[in-house]
């Protein structure tokens, strides 16, 4: 890659100034390997992969930062689907516990913050291991401090799993049980998709797809301060008279486009330091927000014009920001991938939750908001009390509009055990805090025990 001085001096700037990160490194893993039919002879081939394959990855980590001068706020690893690894050996809920603090252990030995693909893939039925790993969710990620689990409920193709969406809303209560004492946060590990991608390095859905090769580097980057400064220079030094759309796009884009070069060329130089069989996989230039000032999108909607997000107009704001980072990022690069957008993470974006405890943002419009983001219902914390049947609901509203959208959306609920609406729920660090968001009181109990699976729609016949 080939970088002109005046991007240098830039890229400086918006790292100093404006919140430039490189948000995860992510090592993909293949554990297909470590397959066997034998528990303690699985579990012990899944460690020895991963503290091999990632032994020196957080020691080239930290080179690249230091010789860059790029912040890079977490190094993670991900795993191939945890229940396609250990079908062999016919797990029950407590031996998938076993792999998790397997899991735990690696990642505490190679040293890197989190390792997802505690992962099953359902969305047109379940085999009896992947019903067991979802079983033993609650307590796998209750007693475990770096794993991350995701559950694909549903896709274009195959339409939405009921069952194990009815599942998965027992679930997350469960889990937020299990972790009451910290206000559920337990959930902020669990990701319920549609759509799935096997690149995503984001946690805490990622996971190592079936169709990735044995050893990648994915790249996460993330802007929001960057595209936040852009537009409030462009509000102060042009007349509003000649500000339009196509302006306000373009700015974003050309943000898009820096941010996404600043990430490959990081990406890259890992790749070359730790050297084969290690390719380089994608950069996922989604942006995703911190509670610190400044990095936020509802931030960036209220500059394109918003009182609020969450304020009439706030779906169109987010489909503009949205295409037009995509489009930047795939000016700058051929290899852009995983998710690649926006992210509305409510409790990790100081002004998205302020939107939500001033009641500007309510569950709804969110769900309509995720028709055009990078996932979905993210980091929305709902009373404690909500019914297993109304989360359920919720997961298969969202599911609903990635089937029909060929998108993907996912969902991160978090049932505070206690708490209700108005409450504040509070996690620390970058899962900041949140007030409790209010649930549609009607029930769709009789809706969600019905069994069996929605169809795929008409427009998945395609071959």
């Amino acid at each position: 890659m080939l970088w002109q001085h005046s991007e240098v001096l830039e890229t400086i700037r918006m790292i100093e100034v404006e919140s430039l990160d490189i948000r995860t490194v992510t090592m993909g893993i293949s554990l297909r390997p470590a397959a066997s039919d034998d528990g303690p002879r699985l579990r012990d081939r899944i460690y020895d992969t991963i503290v091999t394959r990632a032994a020196h990855l957080k020691e080239v980590v930290a080179s690249v930062q230091a010789d860059f001068g790029v912040p890079i706020v977490n190094c993670r690893v991900s795993v191939t689907p945890v229940s396609l690894v250990a079908e062999g050996a016919e797990p029950s809920p407590d031996d998938y516990v076993a792999i998790a603090e397997t899991l735990d252990r690696a990642a505490t030995e190679v040293g890197v913050d989190y390792i997802g693909g505690f992962t099953a893939l359902v969305e047109k039925g379940a085999t009896r291991g992947e019903m067991a790993l979802i079983d033993s969710i609650p307590a796998a990620i209750s007693r475990t401090k770096r794993v991350c689990s995701s559950v694909n409920i549903a896709t274009s193709a195959a339409g939405i799993n009921m069952d194990a969406t009815r599942r998965m809303g027992e679930v997350i209560l469960d889990l937020a049980e299990h972790t009451r004492d910290a206000d559920g946060v337990g959930c902020a590990k669990l990701v319920v998709f549609a759509n799935a991608v096997s690149d995503n390095p984001f946690i805490a859905g990622a996971f190592h797809g079936p169709g990735e090769s044995d050893n990648v580097i994915n790249v996460g980057v993330s802007g929001p301060g960057v595209v936040l400064a852009a537009l409030r220079r462009l509000r102060e030094t042009t007349p509003a008279a000649a500000i339009d759309f196509a302006l306000l796009a373009d700015t974003i884009k050309r943000m898009a486009f820096k941010v996404t070069r600043a990430g490959e060329l990081v990406g890259r130089e890992v790749v070359r330091r730790i050297g084969p069989p290690v390719r380089f996989g994608i950069v996922d230039l989604s942006l995703a927000p911190t509670p610190a000032v400044g990095d936020s999108i509802a931030e960036i909607l209220e500059m394109l014009g918003l009182e609020r997000a969450g304020a009439p107009g706030s779906t169109c704001a987010l489909a503009m920001l949205t295409d037009a980072v995509k489009k930047g990022g795939l000016m700058a690069s051929s290899s852009v991938g995983g998710l690649s957008g926006a992210f509305i993470p409510v409790s990790e974006d100081a002004a998205m939750a302020r939107a939500a405890a001033e009641g500007a943002l309510t569950i709804e419009k969110l769900e309509a908001m995720t028709t055009v983001c990078s996932v979905g219902l993210d980091m929305v914390v709902i009373p404690g009390d909500t019914p297993a049947t109304t989360v359920a609901a919720i997961l298969a509203d969202e599911a609903a509009i990635g089937v029909m959208n060929h998108k993907t959306t996912a969902c991160r609920l978090i049932p505070a055990p206690g708490k209700r609406a108005g409450d504040i729920a509070r996690f620390g660090g970058l899962l900041g805090e949140s007030p409790v968001m209010p649930v549609n009181r009607f029930s769709a109990a009789d809706f969600i025990r019905t069994p069996g699976r929605v169809p795929a729609p008409l427009h998945a016949l395609r071959n």
